[in-house]
């Protein structure tokens, strides 16, 4: 049987989005910061695993979902390197 349930790589991809749609769905009072934390911390290892184990395409296919869920982190840490840059 081939699919989704065969390729632990999708899995674990499909698993992390799911987890950050739950912890998004929850009422937060820092603006979901630490749960951005959270999900970095998990989705690193596993974006690494991802590639390693899957390939490039899997590896693109998990930064690209990271950064849909992820995108105001990456949104405040590309405008931190561009004031450090400018300095």
């Amino acid at each position: 049987m081939n699919g989704l349930w065969s390729d632990p790589q999708l899995l674990g991809l499909c698993l992390w989005v799911v987890l950050a749609f739950v912890l998004a769905m929850i009422p937060s009072r820092d603006n979901h910061w630490r749960r951005a934390y959270v999900l970095i911390a998990i989705g690193v290892p596993l974006l690494v695993w991802v590639t390693w184990t899957g390939g490039i395409w899997y590896g693109v296919l998990g930064l690209v979902a990271g950064g849909s869920f992820l995108r105001w982190p990456l949104f405040y840490f590309w405008r931190w390197i561009r004031r450090k840059a400018a300095r």
